[in-house]
């Protein structure tokens, strides 16, 4: 059941993703589109300004765990808040991009990505790297774990 899709640092857009006809059998293509789609429907929700839509992402669990530049921060409402704090407006949200570097399936209820972000902004760049892990929880595919990290410059 293990699958793994990686792409020798090359950045690619989750846009071209679906054209790829990487994976070994239907289950594992089937989950890994739906990771890949609830990743752009992140990317879609925040180039919106809806942090809220932006979150149906993660597990609303308090044993969701985001590791950030200030260590590890637990809940689905400290990431919301954290978020909220982090940009409160649509000019500090900017337009955010995802590339996604590498996915593997671990088995039936876990996927692992690994992907670069870049967030435009009037005022400055700024991108990182960051890995995620879905668990499949009650049929849907959820961020359970998130460790995002700026790139240096």
């Amino acid at each position: 059941m293990k699958q793994r899709i990686q792409f020798n640092g090359l950045f690619l857009s989750l846009f071209f993703f679906p054209f790829f006809g990487v994976a070994q059998n239907q289950h594992t293509s089937t989950d890994l589109e739906r990771v890949l789609t609830s990743l752009r429907n992140q990317e879609k929700a925040w180039n919106a300004g809806d942090l809220n839509k932006f979150m149906n992402g993660y597990w609303k669990s308090d044993s969701l765990v985001f590791v950030g530049r200030n260590g590890p921060k637990y809940g689905y409402e400290n990431t919301a808040l954290n978020y909220k704090k982090s940009y409160p407006n649509r000019t500090q949200m900017g337009t955010l991009h995802f590339s996604v570097l590498y996915i593997n399936q671990w088995d039936e209820k876990t996927i692992q990505l690994i992907g670069k972000y870049t967030l435009k902004r009037i005022q400055d760049q700024p991108s990182g790297f960051f890995t995620l892990l879905f668990r499949r929880i009650n049929g849907e595919w959820k961020i359970v774990s998130d460790h995002s990290s700026a790139e240096s410059e």
